[in-house]
């Protein structure tokens, strides 16, 4: 069963409290927005990635970004 919920009580923002209000999520790092994309891994590659990046201290995203951003400067450009 589902309910609605009653939002008629609820004011709308104002602009000053719109403006204060922050971004929810990681911020963009460097000059552009990193983009938000779905690829499909196998398990033990991604498995192994983690490995590595807990090793190293940092995310396994980042770490997936590294490595393909070595590749793509050495051997593709």
């Amino acid at each position: 069963m589902t309910r609605k919920i009653d939002f008629s009580e609820i004011s709308d923002s104002s602009a000053v409290q719109l403006k204060a209000m922050r971004r929810v999520g990681r911020p963009p790092l460097g000059d552009e927005p990193r983009r938000l994309i779905a690829i499909r891994v196998d398990p033990r590659v991604l498995d192994e990635f983690r490995r590595e990046a807990r090793r190293r201290h940092v995310g396994y995203q980042t770490l997936i970004n590294e490595v393909l951003a070595n590749f793509v400067r050495k051997d593709v450009a």
